[in-house]
Formats: structure tokens, C-alpha cells, sequence
């Protein structure tokens, strides 16, 4: 078990016996300062590896559980056991567990499809790289197809002598964009789609903003490759010579669609069974799910010949980073989303108060603005629930009576998880698929630098467009 997981259920085992008498957190009570925690793993993410690099590449779980435990202790200390190891419970097994189960069979099965041979790495057929992987990321959520197209792409381009952007606009739209035309996309949509919200109203919605993000991501990153391919050429040597493209590992293929499906299957069926395990709840459709997930998991690794993942380079290295990072993570940040769910009574009211005109209407532009910015550095599942329930809370309000409000909080919450490594999950798994290929991919702050550039003109015209109460297409109320 990964050091971060072990502090902070080591820390759940002590507090345990209190948890007869649990409450939750209330995030009322609760100052700005307790959001400190939060501020120290995303500036030790940001920092670390820039000027502490040896230290973060052997220490980076142990700081991700030094985090979660500079909150975690004080609350115990402060507000009780009881309320501590609710959020411990709330945090990891009612997130985290689901949320790292998801990933490991969507990284493992995506792991045995091995894609080889190699071709060109032209401008035009990184651009339709691209554009598939944008298609596939709402088929098969931005995990899936991130992992699956992620090595090919590297291949193709590895005689690039500037090869950073591909990576970066294939997390932009690929990890991210790509994701927001169905629930299986993306976890915000995936949640909207429990609570109610429609799959084909997802689809009917989102298409027009999703088609129109990935058409300007994808005109602007194939100039930049056109600009580059023409000033720098490439390298001499191509140490992959172009060859036909074979698919090996395809019994891996029924195995994802059956993953796809157990997620899909979650979301409808529900016994109203709940298994109870002391403090801790499952749903029976839940737990179904993650178990179903597990086994998928494991039967891709029982069945995938070595060569396969060989040819792949698949190791676990990329998700043994996102395992103890956000382990921390999700126990960090629980202050923060405590605070917003108070909403007028938190420390962040005025932030709240935004999005509301002085007459009660909802401000379009500001749930999109306020949903997205905080999805950048907070998880963006719980902050899209955050702004669904603020808004109305009643999946059916929401789809009939207000629904360009219901699309402003779905396309924040997936679009400007692209914003940061941290703002979806795929987002740092391709990083590190990057860096263990030997690309030196930009840091924290530099990978912001591309995001703000890019993404934050396109956001201001989707605003405009779509959302802005005085232009654009009306969408706003």
C-alpha cells in the first residue's frame, strides 16, 4: 500500500472508536486558514520538482501525507475523532477508493492495447490524433482514451525536436474538452448523471460548446505544429521508423467496453440496498461496480501477454503518482469544499454571492467562471456538485427550468479541469506516461503559462457566446 494511503488510514484506525459519535464537517465554522493544507500540496506539486527535484521524486507520498495530516490532525485536536474520521471516510473511502479503482482498470485494460508501428508525425496527423482522441474521450471516458492513444502519440513524434505542445493540447483536449459530451466522459458529468440529469441531455447540450472548443484547439495547435515542423524539421535519426499500424491486445477491448458499461450500469440501477460496514456506507450498485472493476483489472493483466505491455512500456509508475498525490489531495481539500457548501454562511460567501443576481436570477457566466476556476485546483466531481446543488439541486429544475445554467456548471467543471495538472486526474498520468517516455514536460507553473495562453481566450469567448446575458447566442438568463 502506497506510504500516503497508509498515514492517513493509520490515522483513521486511532480515530475510529470516535466515530460512534461523528459529525460532519461543518464548513460554517470554519476560517480561510484551514485551507492552508490544501495550499501546501498544490505549492509543494508546483515547487518541489523545480528546485527540489531528487528529493520530490523519492519523498513525493510522504509529503502528499504530511498535507492531508496537517489538516487531519488539527481537526481531530479542534472539532473532534468523530468529525475527523468522517472526513477520512467521506474522503477516501467514498472518493478516493472509487475514484482509484476507476483509474486502475481504465489504465491497466487501456495498458494491454498496444498499438504498434509508427507513423509520421506531420501536422496533420497529430491534428487527427487529436481529433479522434477528443471523439474516443466521450466514448470511453478521458482515462481510457488518454491512456490508449497517450504511447502512439509519443512514437509517432519521438524524432520531433519540439514536441512538448503535442502533449500539452493532447491534455487539453484529449484528458479534458473531449470528455464533456456524455456522463462516461467525465466524473462532473458522470455525478450530474446519478443526480438525475439526462445522458442525452448531455449530449444535446454540450455538443455545440464541446465541438466548438475542440475546433479552435484543434485549428490553433495544428498551426503551432505547422510553425515548428517547418522552423526545427526532424531529428536525422528516427530511432521508430515509420511502419504499418497493428492493433495487438485486442482481447483487452471487450474487457474496456465492459469497464464503460459498469460505470454506465452504476448510474442506473439501484436496489436501494446499502451494505453497512461500520461508519462506513455502500450502495450496492456501487460496490458492484468497484468490484466488478477490480476483476476487469486483474483479468487484463492475467490475459495480456507480456510482449504486449512491454511494447507499451507499461509500468506503474504513472499511476502509483496519482495514487499518493491524491490521496492527500482529497483529504486537503475537504476543508475547501466544506467552506463552499456552506455557501452564504462560509468564509467564501462572497465568492458564492456571485453567481447570483441582487433579484435572485442565476448568472450564467459566473457558474460557468466560478465552477470551472475552482475545478482548476479542486477536484472537479465535488465542485460540480457544489454548483448543482447551489443552483436548484433537482436534476429535472434544472434540465427544463434552467438549463443553460445546468450547461454553464458542466462546462466549467470539465472544460477548466485542463487549467492546471492538477484540475483531472488524466491530466498528471499524462504527464508522468510523458516524462517516463523521457520528454521533459513543463512544470506547474510553466504548464499554466500554456493553459492561460490558450485556454483562457477561448473560455472568454465561450463566455460570449454562450453564456454572456448581453451577447452572443442568448443562452443566459
Amino acid at each position: 500500500m502506497h506510504f500516503a494511503l497508509k498515514a492517513l488510514s493509520s490515522a483513521l484506525f486511532f480515530l475510529l472508536p470516535a466515530l460512534a459519535h461523528a459529525a460532519a464537517l461543518d464548513g460554517s465554522q470554519l476560517s480561510l486558514w484551514w485551507i492552508l493544507p490544501f495550499a501546501g500540496i498544490l505549492l509543494s506539486i508546483a515547487l518541489c520538482p523545480l528546485f527540489l527535484p531528487h528529493f520530490w521524486h523519492l519523498h513525493f507520498g510522504k509529503v502528499a501525507a504530511f498535507w492531508g495530516l496537517a489538516f487531519l490532525l488539527p481537526c481531530a485536536i479542534l472539532f473532534g475523532g468523530g468529525t475527523a474520521g468522517t472526513v477520512v471516510i467521506h474522503a477516501l473511502v467514498e472518493e478516493y477508493i472509487p475514484f482509484i479503482i476507476l483509474l486502475f482498470a481504465l489504465y491497466t485494460i487501456s495498458g494491454g492495447i498496444l498499438i504498434w508501428g509508427n507513423l509520421h508525425g506531420s501536422p496533420l496527423l497529430n491534428t487527427g490524433l487529436l481529433a479522434l482522441g477528443a471523439i474516443l474521450a466521450s466514448l470511453m471516458g478521458t482515462t481510457g482514451a488518454a491512456m490508449l492513444l497517450i504511447r502512439p502519440l509519443i512514437k509517432a513524434n519521438d524524432n520531433r525536436r519540439h514536441n512538448v505542445h503535442v502533449i500539452v493540447f493532447f491534455i487539453f483536449i484529449v484528458a479534458n474538452i473531449g470528455g464533456g459530451l456524455t456522463p462516461i466522459g467525465d466524473p462532473p458529468l458522470f455525478l450530474g448523471f446519478l443526480k438525475g440529469v439526462g445522458f442525452f441531455w448531455t449530449l444535446q447540450h454540450m455538443l455545440p460548446l464541446v465541438a466548438f472548443a475542440c475546433a479552435v484547439l484543434l485549428a490553433v495547435f495544428f498551426a503551432i505544429d505547422s510553425y515548428y515542423f517547418r522552423k526545427e524539421g526532424v531529428l536525422p535519426f528516427d530511432k521508430t521508423p515509420d511502419s504499418p499500424i497493428k492493433i495487438h491486445g485486442k482481447r483487452n477491448i471487450p474487457l474496456l467496453l465492459a469497464a464503460v458499461a459498469c460505470v454506465v450500469l452504476s448510474g442506473i440501477w439501484n436496489p436501494g440496498i446499502t451494505l453497512e460496514l461500520g461508519p462506513v456506507h455502500w450502495q450496492l450498485q456501487n460496490l458492484a461496480r468497484d468490484l466488478a472493476l477490480i476483476g476487469l483489472g486483474l483479468l487484463s493483466l492475467r490475459i495480456t501477454p507480456k510482449p504486449v505491455r512491454a511494447g507499451n512500456d507499461f509500468s506503474w509508475g504513472p499511476i502509483q503518482e496519482v495514487a499518493k498525490l491524491f490521496a492527500g489531495i482529497f483529504v486537503a481539500m475537504a476543508p475547501a469544499i466544506a467552506i463552499l457548501r456552506a455557501g452564504e454562511q462560509g468564509a467564501l460567501s462572497g465568492l458564492v454571492a456571485l453567481v447570483f443576481a441582487a433579484d435572485g436570477a442565476p448568472r450564467d457566466h459566473m457558474f460557468f467562471w466560478m465552477s470551472g476556476s475552482l475545478s482548476a485546483f479542486l477536484d472537479n466531481a465535488p465542485t460540480y456538485l457544489v454548483f448543482f446543488n447551489l443552483a436548484h439541486g433537482d436534476a429535472i429544475h434544472l434540465m427544463h427550468q434552467m438549463p443553460s445554467t445546468l450547461l454553464a456548471i458542466s462546462a466549467g467543471s470539465v472544460f477548466m479541469g485542463a487549467m492546471s495538472y492538477i484540475g483531472n486526474a488524466p491530466n498528471f498520468m499524462v504527464k508522468a506516461v510523458a516524462e517516463d517516455r523521457g520528454i521533459r514536460m513543463p512544470s506547474f507553473f510553466g504548464y499554466m503559462a500554456w493553459s492561460l495562453s490558450v485556454l483562457l481566450p477561448l473560455f472568454l469567448i465561450i463566455t460570449w457566446v454562450f453564456f454572456h446575458p448581453y451577447g452572443g447566442m442568448g443562452l443566459a438568463g
